[in-house]
C-alpha cells in the first residue's frame, strides 16, 4: 500500500496514511490547558506531512483522572477557546486532528489529583492498591468521557480516540489480570469491554464524528494477555471506526521499545487485517518498517520518530535524508520530571523558539567530526555558510567508541544521516588537522577506566555502561543498582540482561564500597546544542563580515 494514498475514517478524509502517535509531552499547563508551545509542537508535525495528528492523552476528569504533571485536559467549557486555537492551527497546516481521551484509573497520580484513586478491582498497581470502583463510579466515568467528547466536537476536533491501552482505566477493565470483578463489568470478554461499548454508544448517539480506540494488542507482563485475546477484544468492540494497536501494560518494553529489543513490530502478531480501519504503532522508523506495517494495517503511526524528525513524511516523499530515531528513550521518556525533548532533535519541545533567521555567506572551517562538529556544519550550512570540516582521525568522533552492540546498531543511522546531509550540502571533509577555525571538540571527555583492572562502579554516565562491558571481557566488574536509575525501564531491563550475561554483578550501595565515576552527563543532545551554540557565537562575533 502506498503510504501517501488518501484514506477515510468515519467520514473524515485523511490526506495520507501517516499518523502522529499520541505521546505524553508535559507541554500543557498544570491546569490541563494547551498553550502556544504545545500548539507549535503539534503544528510542526502537521507541517511535516502527517495526515493525522492524535493528541497526547487528555484527562476527562480533573478530580482523579490525571496521570502526569502537565497533561492535556478536556473536561471544562473554559478550555474551549484554546482547544479551538489548537484545531484551527492544525487544520491550517493541512492535517486532521483527533483528541485521545483518557481516565488514568489506578495509574492516576495522587500528587495531581484530589479525589480517590480507583480502578475496576483493588489489586496491586506497581506498589499501590487503588479502591475498587462502584457501579456509580463507573456511570460517572462514562459521563465524563461523553462530556469530553462533546467538548472535542465543539472545539473542532475531527475525531475522538479512547485510550484503552498501557494500563489506564479502560485497559484495566479489559485486562483479566487487573479486572477481577464478578458483576456485569467482569468475568468475561463481553463484560470486561462493557464500559467501552457503553461509552462508545453514548458518544455515537450524540455526535456524528469518527471514533476509535487505542488498544494494547498484547501485554508484556508475565500475567498479561496475548495477541489472540487482543484481537478478540478488538473484534467485539462496538461503534468503532478504527482500532489503533499498541502493546503493553506495565512491564517493558511496551510500544516504546529501547534499542535492546529487536525491531519486531506489533504487526508481526496480527494475523490479518480486521474488518475495520486499523492503525499500527511501535518502533516504526524506516520505509521498510512502514511498508511492513501497511501489510496488516491501514495507517502507520509514528511516535518517537515524529519527535526525531517532524518532517519525516515529507522527506520520505521527496527522498530526502531524515533523522532516524535511535530508540534511546532518554529525553522523550523523562516525563515525571520534564517536558518532552528528543536526544537527536534540539528543537523538540521548544518549537516556539524556531525563527527563520538571517542568511549569511562565506566559508568557515570546522575542526572535528564528532556529533558537535557535524551538527555545527549542518547548522551553519542551513544558515548559508559554506563549511569545511577538518578531521585528522575517524569520522563520527566518540560514536566510534560505542561497545554495546545494540546501541551501536540503532545509533549508526544517525551517523549515516550526517554523511547523507554533508553530501547534500556539498560539505567537504579534509582528513587533516587545522590550527584555525571553529573548534568542535567534545566539551567533556570522561576519564578512561578501561585499563584499571577490576572495578566497582557507581555512575549514571552512559559511556561507562559501555566501558563496563569491555572491562568485563577480562576483569571483574561490579556495578551499583543505583547506576541504572538514569535509565528508562526498558533500558534498565535490557542493559541488566546484557551486563549479567557478560559477568557483571549488581549490588546495593549499602553493602559495597563503590567508586563514583562522574555524574555530569554529556550526551548526544548536549553535543548537538553545543555545536549550534558555537556557530551562533561565531556569528555574533563576526556578523558584519558575513552579511
Amino acid at each position: 500500500m502506498n503510504p501517501f494514498e488518501k484514506a477515510n475514517i468515519g467520514g473524515a478524509e485523511i490526506k495520507n496514511r501517516f499518523v502522529m502517535a499520541p505521546m505524553i509531552s508535559n507541554l500543557c499547563n498544570p491546569d490541563g490547558t494547551t498553550d502556544e508551545n504545545h500548539i507549535r509542537y503539534l503544528e510542526e508535525r502537521a507541517r511535516g506531512g502527517f495526515g493525522l495528528i492524535i493528541t497526547e492523552y487528555a484527562y476527562v476528569d480533573d478530580s482523579n483522572g490525571k496521570g502526569s504533571p502537565n497533561e492535556m485536559g478536556i473536561f471544562s467549557r473554559s478550555q474551549l477557546p484554546k482547544l479551538s486555537r489548537l484545531t484551527e492551527r492544525i487544520h491550517s497546516a493541512g492535517s486532521k486532528i483527533f483528541v485521545q481521551l483518557v481516565h488514568s484509573g489506578g495509574k492516576a497520580n495522587p500528587h495531581y489529583n484530589t479525589g480517590k484513586i480507583f480502578a475496576p478491582s483493588s489489586v496491586d498497581y506497581i506498589g499501590s492498591i487503588p479502591e475498587e470502583m462502584t457501579k456509580d463510579d463507573i456511570k460517572k466515568v462514562e459521563e465524563k468521557f461523553v462530556n469530553a467528547a462533546e467538548l472535542a466536537y465543539r472545539a473542532g476536533f475531527d475525531g475522538i480516540e479512547l485510550h484503552g491501552a498501557h494500563g489506564y482505566l479502560l485497559q484495566e477493565f479489559i485486562s483479566p489480570a487487573l479486572n477481577k470483578r464478578t458483576d456485569e463489568y467482569g468475568g468475561s470478554v463481553e463484560n470486561r469491554i462493557r464500559i467501552i461499548n457503553e461509552i462508545s454508544s453514548a458518544i455515537k448517539s450524540k455526535l456524528n464524528m469518527p471514533l476509535g480506540i487505542r488498544l494494547s494488542l498484547y501485554e508484556d507482563d508475565e500475567d498479561g494477555y496475548d495477541a489472540d485475546y487482543g484481537i478478540d477484544v478488538a473484534s467485539r468492540l462496538e461503534n468503532m471506526d478504527y482500532v489503533h494497536f499498541s502493546s503493553g501494560r506495565f512491564a517493558p518494553p511496551g510500544s516504546s521499545a529501547s534499542f535492546y529489543y529487536d525491531n519486531v513490530h506489533i504487526g508481526a502478531k496480527l494475523k490479518k487485517k480486521l474488518d475495520k480501519n486499523t492503525m499500527l504503532v511501535g518502533s516504526i522508523r524506516s520505509m521498510e518498517d512502514i511498508e511492513k506495517a501497511l501489510t496488516v494495517s491501514d495507517f502507520v503511526v509514528l511516535g518517537r520518530q515524529a519527535l526525531a524528525d517532524p518532517y519525516t513524511p515529507v522527506k520520505i516523499k521527496m527522498k530526502m535524508p531524515y533523522r532516524v530515531c535511535i530508540r534511546c528513550n532518554q529525553a522523550c521518556r523523562n516525563l515525571a520530571n520534564a517536558e518532552v525533548r528528543c536526544t537527536i532533535n534540539p528543537y523538540t519541545g521548544i518549537e516556539e523558539t524556531i525563527q527563520p533567521g538571517r542568511k549569511y555567506h562565506g566559508e568557515i572551517a570546522i575542526v572535528g567530526s564528532g556529533i558537535k562538529g557535524l551538527e555545527a556544519a549542518l547548522y551553519s550550512a542551513n544558515k548559508g555558510f559554506k563549511p569545511i570540516i577538518y578531521e585528522e582521525s575517524s569520522f563520527g568522533g566518540q560514536f566510534n567508541e560505542i561497545i554495546d552492540k545494540y546501541k551501536k546498531r540503532d545509533f549508526t543511522p544517525l551517523i549515516e544521516y550526517y554523511r547523507s546531509m554533508l553530501e547534500k550540502y556539498g560539505i567537504e571533509i579534509r582528513h587533516e588537522s587545522s590550527n584555525t577555525g571553529i573548534f568542535c571538540l567534545p566539551d567533556k571527555v570522561y576519564p578512561d577506566i578501561l585499563d584499571m583492572g577490576d572495578v566497582s562502579i557507581d555512575t549514571n554516565i552512559y559511556r561507562y555502561f559501555d566501558d563496563a562491558l569491555r572491562i568485563a571481557e577480562k576483569n571483574k566488574v561490579i556495578m551499583s543498582n543505583n547506576s541504572l536509575n538514569s535509565l528508562e525501564r526498558s533500558r534498565v531491563t535490557g542493559y541488566r540482561r546484557l551486563a549479567e550475561k557478560a559477568g557483571i554483578e549488581f549490588k546495593d550501595m549499602d553493602h559495597y564500597d563503590f567508586k563514583l565515576y562522574d555524574s555530569s552527563q554529556y550526551d548526544i543532545l548536549e553535543a548537538m546544542k553545543s555545536g549550534r551554540r558555537v556557530i551562533e557565537n561565531y556569528i555574533l562575533e563576526n556578523e558584519t563580515e558575513f552579511l
